[in-house]
């Protein structure tokens, strides 16, 4: 069900494609839209996938350090918390979709993923209440 919705789906992004080109009007938006569709589609499609595998070898579902067992495509522990996989993972800063560490941009909307050293950079960069209070009072003063 879910590959005929695919299908039906990359058809249409194929006529649409094909009606902006006859009108020599492109919106991209609409398309980044459907395709990030497709994407999801995709991404759902392997999962999927991936889990009849298991099934058909009879693959245990993982368990975190603390024990507790790890249901399929989880990135996080649901006892302790602790990350899933062996790779970091992060929300995306735009629509919170889970990340690996090492992303550069968002799968699910396209927007540029923030990197650790990014994050420590702006957390840096923002000025300390207490010193702009004490800037603000020694103007006040002169």
């Amino acid at each position: 069900m879910l590959q005929r919705a695919r299908e039906e789906r990359l058809r249409d992004l194929g006529g649409l494609m094909l009606e902006m080109y006859r009108r020599d009007t492109f919106r991209e938006d609409l398309l980044a839209d459907r395709c990030n569709e497709l994407l999801g589609l995709d991404a759902r499609l392997h999962e999927l996938d991936e889990m009849l595998a298991a099934a058909r070898h009879r693959t245990p579902a993982g368990r975190c350090l603390c024990g507790a067992p790890l249901p399929w495509s989880s990135h996080f522990c649901p006892n302790c918390g602790r990350p899933a996989g062996s790779q970091p993972v992060l929300a995306c800063p735009e629509c919170e979709h889970p990340l690996p560490a090492d992303a550069r941009f968002c799968a699910n909307c396209g927007a540029v993923a923030a990197t650790e050293d990014e994050a420590a950079e702006a957390e840096a960069a923002e000025p300390e209440p207490a010193a702009a209070a004490a800037d603000g009072s020694d103007d006040g003063a002169s």
